[in-house]
């Protein structure tokens, strides 16, 4: 009797770990299959949309990885980013590093009525975020990662933390190590991350002050930025982050070591210090830097989520429920 019941429960813990490998739904925990019995095909929704708004504008590629960059360095991956301020709420849309910047909110709201019809109440905006990154990424020639999910949604978000988490693209190198280390990344995985910007643009405000200002930036290159980014006015006028933006390569890299980067902040990376020796291994190793980069977003999707009763599932992701 005793061997007999022993093996009932044997069969039944055995069962119940089938039951968490299978479906992720544990709380505190993010799993790949989370959604396997509650949203089977989520995940064929958002590349697909994904695929079509990258294909309609090479650019949105680069705006959704960097909506899911500037949610998860904002108090953790929790769709914080995507609140619309309210009369009674300011959120994070206009702080300084987002306001006029950050984009590609249209394709997330898209996704999220395609699965609210599917399967209402159950994908939340932060996964959709993390999956929506790294669809984009691979739509545009780069690596792809293991994604898990499990995010819920925050009820709340801080402008003020939006202002002081980001880093900003005047930033020094030491600022770059120091702003990727309060979130727990090392440096080489800072200069890993920084190589988002082989895809995407930046205004002319941003870049303004290098190209007046610095040294240490290709003649030739300055130059033919000036043209489209004069000392005064044309604040919005848009020019590519690296010298291949509608690709995810590792040419961005290579653009750095000839003193070819846009922002302040990129060409630190390569500028005499402690990063210049990770960047050479990048520019001359795509394959090295995709692995990097790779393991650095898995790391990054994981910072501080929402799982189990924390948060909610937004029915819309610019507001709360």
């Amino acid at each position: 009797m005793a061997s007999s019941t022993f093996s009932s429960l044997f069969k039944l813990s055995t069962f119940i770990l089938c039951l968490w490998v299978l479906f992720g739904t544990t709380s505190g925990q993010l799993s790949a299959n989370f959604y396997a019995r509650t949203c089977p095909n989520f995940r064929s929704v958002i590349t697909r949309a994904v695929n079509s708004a990258v294909a309609s504008e090479a650019r949105m590629g680069a705006s959704l990885l960097r909506l899911h960059f500037h949610d998860c360095f904002v108090n953790g991956c929790d769709a914080s980013v995507l609140l619309d301020d309210t009369a009674n709420f300011t959120g994070e849309k206009n702080a300084g590093p987002n306001s006029n910047s950050i984009r590609g909110f249209n394709v997330i709201d898209t996704i999220k009525t395609q699965l609210e019809r599917q399967c209402p109440g159950v994908v939340s905006c932060a996964d959709i975020l993390s999956a929506a990154a790294r669809d984009s990424v691979v739509a545009l020639g780069g690596p792809g990662w293991s994604t898990v999910f499990g995010r819920r949604d925050s009820t709340t978000a801080s402008q003020s933390a939006a202002n002081s988490n980001l880093p900003s693209p005047a930033s020094s190198l030491s600022s770059l190590i120091s702003s990727f280390s309060n979130k727990g990344f090392t440096a080489n995985e800072m200069v890993a991350l920084s190589g988002a910007h082989t895809i995407g643009q930046a205004r002319c405000s941003v870049f303004r002050s290098r190209l007046y200002n610095e040294n240490n930036i290709n003649s030739s290159f300055a130059t033919s930025l000036r043209a489209n980014c004069p000392s005064s006015g044309g604040d919005n006028n848009l020019s590519p982050l690296d010298s291949s933006a509608t690709s995810f390569d590792n040419r961005y890299y290579n653009d750095l070591i000839s003193q070819r980067g846009l922002l302040h902040s990129d060409q630190e990376l390569s500028n005499g210090g402690s990063a210049d020796a990770q960047v050479r291994t990048y520019g001359s190793s795509p394959s090295v830097f995709f692995r990097d980069f790779a393991a650095a977003m898995v790391k990054m999707g994981n910072l501080s989520p929402l799982t189990g009763s924390n948060g909610q599932v937004r029915t819309n992701c610019r507001r709360t429920n």
